[in-house]
């Protein structure tokens, strides 16, 4: 067995910008696992405020090269719970190693990913795309290059009221609004009326993920949607967004992959949340996983793909309502493309 490393870094179309800074390439670490002539890949995207680097990821899963020797391939819960003891100091790491492990035995396999989560490829719900904190003119530029049935909207820097105005003068495309913790209970309740006259189908993370005071009073005098995301990382975070979200948007990456993924959706159906999965700005290999995660999931935020300028690989693709075709093609369902993702190249290590 071998493991590859590269170390990616891909141009967005325009600077990214949320309540938490702007960036303009989204680094990312991509694992190739090499068993047997079969190819299994994962991603991780680096998160400047996570303090997680493609560096540090690396070095994790470098220290575990004599473990990995005996690691059971056969049962995702079994390698997941033997990485989790190693990396839980790091779910980007894991999660890079579980996705390229699942990619890798359903290729084996002969199958579609989301054929060993045990659905159908139906009830697909549509992406949205997301707009940047921006200027007005430059969202109406976005919007009028990227016509989209659904907008999420990063908002948390003011200047709230005359961005929702503008963008709901435009059209009548659905529209989400995403602060990222950036305002707090008094001007979110300033805020609502505007919310509500815009048509918003949901609102993500508004306060701190320490305001759970706030979030409860939220959570009773709103009827729009309300989504956990910064407050609900990790599998044990679920439970205690009854009473202050109506559903949990799960990233792959701060969960720690896709084993756990599996387990929070199950954990927020039996809570009666709804379920959401979304980017972290990945290229088509992380956002593949995402996909396969379609016919479980309420809604979904898989557009980091339509926001950069580059890419690693093909195969994911959209209808004229934004929802997502059906993957071709074994395990993740993507083809690589080996002169984009070399060009990234780090390291290789043989695992005996």
């Amino acid at each position: 067995m071998k493991i590859k490393f590269y170390h990616s870094q891909l141009e967005f179309e325009y600077p990214f910008t949320i309540s938490k800074g702007t960036k303009t390439h989204q680094e990312a670490l991509i694992i190739e696992i090499i068993k047997n002539g079969v190819s299994g890949f994962g991603e991780a995207p680096a998160i400047r405020y996570y303090n997680i680097s493609v560096p540090q990821m690396m070095a994790d899963i470098l220290s575990l090269k004599n473990d990995l020797q005996v690691i059971d391939f056969s049962s995702a819960e079994k390698w997941w719970q033997f990485l989790f003891q190693k990396l839980k100091h790091n779910s980007f790491a894991l999660c890079a190693l579980d996705m390229a492990l699942h990619d890798l035995k359903a290729k084996s396999e002969n199958k579609n990913l989301f054929e060993n989560f045990n659905c159908e490829w139906k009830n697909i719900p549509p992406t949205d795309y997301t707009l940047g904190i921006d200027s007005i003119d430059v969202l109406k530029d976005k919007i009028s290059k990227h016509p989209f049935p659904i907008y999420k909207i990063k908002l948390g820097l003011g200047n709230e009221e005359n961005i929702l105005s503008a963008i709901r003068e435009i059209g009548n495309a659905k529209i989400r609004v995403d602060f990222n913790e950036g305002i707090d209970e008094k001007r979110f309740f300033e805020l609502l009326p505007v919310l509500k006259n815009a048509g918003v189908e949901m609102i993500e993370q508004p306060l701190s993920k320490l305001d759970e005071v706030g979030m409860k009073n939220i959570f009773t005098k709103t009827t729009i949607d309300l989504f956990a995301d910064e407050y609900c990382v990790a599998e044990n975070d679920v439970e205690k967004c009854v009473g202050k979200f109506h559903g949990i948007n799960i990233k792959l990456t701060k969960c720690g992959g896709i084993t756990p993924a599996l387990r929070m959706i199950k954990k927020a159906r039996e809570l009666n949340l709804k379920v959401m999965m979304g980017s972290m700005n990945e290229s088509t290999i992380g956002t593949a996983a995402m996909a396969n995660f379609l016919p479980l999931l309420d809604k979904v935020d898989m557009d980091g793909i339509l926001l950069l300028k580059e890419d690693l690989a093909t195969g994911i693709n959209f209808d004229k309502n934004a929802k997502c075709l059906k993957p071709k093609g074994f395990g993740l369902g993507v083809e690589i493309d080996r002169a984009a993702l070399n060009k990234f190249f780090v390291q290789e290590i043989d695992i005996n």
